[in-house]
């Protein structure tokens, strides 16, 4: 089984992340430049939230708002699930499934490791279930064709 600590490897552990002061506008900005769906909301060295692409759809321009006058800190998730870079990826799959989450930051402590998206554990999960199918099929083919 795969952990969190492995995406990381895989993705890259670096966050973009932005002040909660900062404008929706600069936010989404910023999303668009590094290609992105949700960047970390910091205070100093402490996590207060995620905004996403999902938040400024939901509560910026449903509600009519603007972007360039909306703060982050108006609209960003806080109510968050940070798991452990230890805890496996069927860990998370269950937490985001169960949550109805897209983005879990990654924790040890209180420092931020970085932040894993759904997209991430569902190319795990993938990129696992092929390695398990090669290796099977490889068994099948050394085993004759009457192997199974």
């Amino acid at each position: 089984m795969n952990t969190v600590r492995h995406i990381l490897q895989v993705k890259g552990d670096y966050v973009w992340s932005i002040g909660p002061d900062a404008t929706v506008y600069e936010a989404l900005r910023m999303m668009a430049n590094k290609d992105v769906g949700a960047l970390a909301v910091m205070e100093g060295d402490r996590l207060v939230g995620i905004i996403s692409e999902r938040d400024y759809a939901r509560k910026v321009i449903l509600h009519g708002k603007a972007s360039k006058d909306t703060l982050v800190r108006e609209i960003m998730t806080t109510e968050l699930y940070p798991v452990h870079p230890d805890q496996t990826v069927e860990e998370c799959m269950e937490l985001m499934t169960y949550k109805r989450t897209r983005y879990l930051p990654v924790m040890e402590g209180e420092r931020l490791l970085g932040i894993i998206s759904i997209g991430d554990v569902v190319k795990d999960i993938i990129s696992r279930q092929r390695r398990i199918i090669s290796t099977l099929e490889d068994r099948l083919k050394e085993g004759g064709q009457g192997g199974l």
